[in-house]
């Protein structure tokens, strides 16, 4: 882009101050053609309806306004050429304030006019709004509502533009678009006038809205004047007669420019109404809080320079403090207003004491051009205002948000146009909540998992532990974790887990690597208590790797750390302590194995039938006190003791009793296991104990697949019966004697 200050022609006859004062009165001069237009628009705006009486003053608050915050933020802005004036967004907002003033005075039937409650409640509200930006300035908590949802900002801005629109509408008609006017919107010359409007909408569209040319709105808009006139005189309709049909506005009395604060006028305001007005106050800040941030973000990517944005809101809430107490309505920096001015190559702060001059010029002026310009013509601008706020946040947004948050962003504007703004800022931070919660428990909390066969500790080993590690290294899993635990990721990660216990049952030990999770919440640590019980029931060992303070005070709240829950600091030191655990377990596993082949050959006679048998059972520890089977239920498993002692109970009046022990190398539950019949006793571990589990489905595979070994254990029941029935009979004939 050429720097019009660099290039500004004759520059060599003048000097570098005088240079940059008449860019700067040239850039404002640009600025205030568009100040001057929505000025007006924005006033017809608000003083719609009930209030068009008072349209005179409607047009004095708003020059006021636009002077007023031209001047502060034009002389204390961090950027100099920067140009404040009232928003659309900021109008919209003050015009559904105004109008439910309107309402609530119409509800209680008080009489005497609408004026002086209409702009103390603007007044009030803008220095409301001034001492909140101040206030976010000075407490540097402005940045805060960058936080808010992004849908939600949409949805809220969004929902101005078609209030805008709809505004427009009334402006035209002089009735608002609602089920109940809708007799109204049948004449056709309201038709005709809504036609005209939306065509001057569309040439709006087609010609300034893609060149943006400094006099390309007023010249759009003194051509709409020009054709209308031309129209109604081809027509053979007077001037007269077309502002009886309501085609032009009524020309409004000349400006006064009137201070609110009277004390009659105080005395008499409907301060009950105050708290039903609170929602559409608090509208006001937050669309005005937000247009500041928003715009000055716009202003500094379109001319590449960087705003104080702490100054920014101060200025700004200076600048409407003055303007509420001087009758007018909110505002803040204007993008396009400021660029136009940077354009035209305004740089200084002359520019804005330039545009708040031709403001003020134009009280004397704007109630005569009004009463020359068609409806249609600043209706059209309206409605063009409002639909190119619709489709910057529901047409162009959708390219930008995903499917959940484009339908969170409608929903909130349907809110705000059927329920009001509070409502709808509260559903809608409500909904942003929960679809972002939704989108982040969607992101895999689990960046990468590994086991200890494949990814190993720096640790060199021999040769024999290498092949442990390399055989059993399953038993090792590890879960590297990241971004933030909350209820949504937690409990994937639960699920997660419990899919892969299920997956790999030689797991013995999962390890949470925290070094990349930022923070852990209080339903995450439920999740991870969930996981703890888990992996107790099937005996897996956790170990917690770079485990912070605030998350290991926040899991020890929920007491997962505890027992069956070991904390180290590195990966590396975990893996090595989880590897040394593992070969010592296999060094005992290989003597056991040992042990148990030895015991089986001497059952069955033969070194490969006891191999076979060992294959076909399952390995099961127990604790003294654990119960390994229970009376009454299906005898579907016999057990073979290799270490430790069993005793099986019977009940005795009130109480258990133990009828037998078995110690080592014995076994029990084979009678049961033959004859398909329930359990006629309890067997309860006496001490830590070591069985081996030969289950119904191998018991029937082995009589079906290898017939010689079934026969083979076979006989080792019936003699392992006669025994215990030899033994029977010895002691029934000791209690004879």
């Amino acid at each position: 882009m050429t720097d019009p200050a660099i290039i500004f022609s004759p520059a060599s006859r003048f000097n570098p101050a005088l240079k940059r004062a008449l860019n700067d009165i040239l850039g404002g001069t640009a600025a205030s053609v568009l100040t001057v237009t929505f000025g007006l628009s924005y006033s017809l705006l608000i003083f719609a309806g009930p209030l068009s009486p008072y349209l005179s003053y409607g047009i004095t608050a708003t020059f006021v306004s636009s002077a007023v915050l031209a001047v502060v933020i034009g002389l204390g802005s961090s950027l100099p050429f920067a140009i404040g004036a009232p928003d659309s967004s900021t109008a919209a907002v003050t015009g559904i304030l105004a109008a439910s003033v309107v309402e609530r005075l119409e509800t209680a039937n008080l009489s005497g006019p609408l004026l002086s409650p209409v702009l103390i409640t603007l007044g009030l509200s803008t220095v409301l709004t001034g001492l909140v930006l101040c206030g976010l300035g000075l407490t540097r908590l402005g940045r805060a509502i960058r936080y808010v949802p992004y849908p939600v900002v949409g949805g809220f801005l969004g929902a101005t533009g078609l209030l805008i629109a709809l505004g427009a509408v009334r402006v035209i008609t002089n009735h608002p678009l609602q089920f109940t006017t809708l007799p109204h919107f049948a004449n056709g010359t309201t038709l005709l006038e809504l036609g005209a409007a939306c065509a001057m909408a569309l040439v709006l569209y087609l010609t300034w809205h893609r060149s943006r040319s400094p006099f390309g709105l007023p010249i759009i808009l003194v051509g709409g004047v020009l054709t209308a006139h031309l129209a109604f005189w081809i027509t053979g309709v007077s001037f007269d007669h077309a502002r009886a049909l309501g085609w032009t506005f009524q020309p409004p009395p000349q400006a006064v420019f009137v201070l609110p604060w009277h004390t009659d006028d105080l005395a008499h305001y409907p301060w009950f109404a105050v708290p039903d007005l609170l929602g559409n106050v608090v509208a006001v800040i937050f669309v005005t809080a937000s247009s500041t941030l928003f715009n000055t973000t716009g202003i500094e990517v379109a001319v590449h320079r960087e705003a104080n944005l702490e100054r920014e809101l101060n200025v700004t809430g200076a600048a409407n403090i003055l303007t509420g107490m001087l009758g007018g309505y909110a505002g803040c920096s204007s993008i396009s207003r400021s660029i136009l001015n940077f354009s035209s190559g305004g740089r200084g702060r002359l520019s804005g004491l330039t545009v708040a001059a031709l403001s003020l010029l134009m009280l004397a002026v704007a109630p005569d051009l009004l009463g020359f310009i068609p409806k249609f013509v600043i209706g059209g601008l309206l409605l063009y205002l409002g639909a190119d706020q619709l489709h910057k946040w529901i047409i162009e947004s959708r390219k930008r948000l995903s499917k959940l948050e484009y339908l969170s962003l409608i929903a909130i504007i349907v809110i705000i146009v059927t329920w009001g703004f509070v409502p709808g800022i509260l559903i809608g931070v409500i909904i942003g909540c929960a679809t972002f919660a939704f989108s982040a428990a969607r992101v895999e909390s689990i960046k990468y998992s590994f086991d200890g066969s494949e990814y190993r500790s720096s640790l060199d080993r021999s040769r024999d532990d290498q092949d442990v590690l390399l055989a059993h290294g399953g038993n090792i899993q590890g879960l590297n974790l990241q971004s933030y635990l909350f209820f949504g990721s937690a409990n994937r990660l639960y699920q997660h887990v419990k899919q892969l216990l299920q997956e790999r049952p030689e797991c013995r030990y999962l390890l949470f690597d925290f070094k990349l999770v930022t923070g852990v919440d209080s339903s995450a640590a439920y999740s991870f208590a969930q996981i703890k019980r888990s992996a107790h029931d099937l005996g897996v060992e956790l170990i917690l790797v770079h485990l912070s303070a605030a998350a290991e005070k926040v899991l020890r709240s929920s007491d997962f750390v505890g027992e069956g829950v070991t904390i180290i600091g590195e990966l590396d030191h975990a893996l090595e302590w989880c590897e040394n655990e593992l070969i010592s377990q296999h060094q005992g596993l290989v003597q056991e194995e040992a042990s148990l082949r030895d015991w089986f050959t001497g059952i069955l006679d033969s070194e490969a039938d006891a191999d076979a048998l060992i294959h076909r059972c399952q390995r099961l520890e127990v604790e003294a006190g654990d119960i390994i089977v229970q009376a009454g239920d299906p005898a579907d498993s016999m057990h073979f003791i290799l270490d430790g002692r069993v005793g099986i109970m019977v009940p005795a009046d009130d109480r258990t009793t133990r009828v037998r022990s078995l110690g080592r190398y014995t076994t029990i539950g084979e009678m049961g296991l033959v004859s398909n019949t329930p359990r006629s006793a309890t067997i309860q571990a006496e001490v830590a104990s070591v069985l081996y589990v030969l289950n119904t489905h191998q018991f029937d595979a082995i009589r079906d697949e290898d017939p010689a070994l079934s026969h083979k254990l076979l006989t080792y029941f019936v003699s392992v019966m006669a025994e215990r029935l030899t033994f029977a009979n010895r002691t029934i004939a000791v209690l004879r004697r």
